[in-house]
């Protein structure tokens, strides 16, 4: 009918800058070379930096429904996005949640989203913190590595490599906050914001070797957070 699906690649904004490559800027294209008499738009889609699946829409009505199932199913409890990650480390849990505040916070010349572990009521309700959970359950483990099923119930920026941080499992291709994971005699142990400045992620010689990568080439590595699965009313 009026749904349309298709699955991003790892670093392809939905919006993006004027004149950057997007997925918006994509979509007249889309619509012409599938022959579609309406104009196409997004209903739901991964964040820049994550891949996977697209769910797109020739029908304002059908994409108002749709989006107001999806905020109705995570205030209910469930989870309609199913995500997959790689992650540098292996859970001490074999599954579990994820419960932290986030905000915003500025560091110097950027601005990055930190956890508040204890958020207090007033800023819950000043809405300068968010109160965050994030299903998770191992899936299978190879080279002190994991991939993980990851539910959120709720929906913040960033929340997913946060909060795999958080169980000192950062994803592989995550340049932004692995740094806050710290090691001393190859036990990890969690780093404030302050202290652990954005890098490109630091892998040991095996991991490297196995992904057939260079340090050189690190920065490169793509965020290995994939929405694999959305379901629909």
């Amino acid at each position: 009918g009026a749904l349309l699906a298709l699955s991003k690649p790892p670093g392809l904004p939905i919006l993006g800058h004027p004149g950057e490559l997007s997925l918006t800027a994509l979509l007249p294209a889309l619509r012409r070379r599938l022959g579609l008499p309406a104009e196409i738009h997004v209903v739901k889609a991964p964040t820049r930096e994550c891949s996977g699946l697209v769910l797109l829409s020739s029908c304002h009505r059908t994409t108002e429904q749709l989006q107001q199932f999806f905020t109705d199913a995570r205030r209910r409890g469930r989870y309609p996005a199913t995500y997959r990650a790689v992650t540098v480390g292996v859970p001490a849990e074999a599954e579990g949640e994820i419960r932290t505040g986030l905000c915003w916070q500025r560091q110097g010349d950027t601005v990055m989203v930190v956890p508040v572990p204890a958020p207090g009521r007033r800023s819950l309700a000043r809405k300068e913190v968010k109160s965050t959970l994030t299903r998770y359950q191992v899936l299978g483990t190879a080279g002190g590595c994991a991939l993980l099923q990851l539910q959120p119930r709720t929906a913040f920026p960033e929340q997913l490599p946060v909060h795999l941080t958080l169980l000192l499992c950062p994803a592989l291709g995550d340049h932004e906050h692995s740094a806050r994971v710290g090691k001393v005699l190859g036990v990890p142990f969690l780093l404030p914001p302050e202290a652990a400045p954005t890098r490109t992620q630091v892998l040991d010689e095996e991991l490297l070797c196995r992904l057939g990568l260079s340090p050189q080439q690190l920065h490169r590595l793509p965020l290995h957070i994939h929405l694999q699965e959305l379901v629909l009313p």
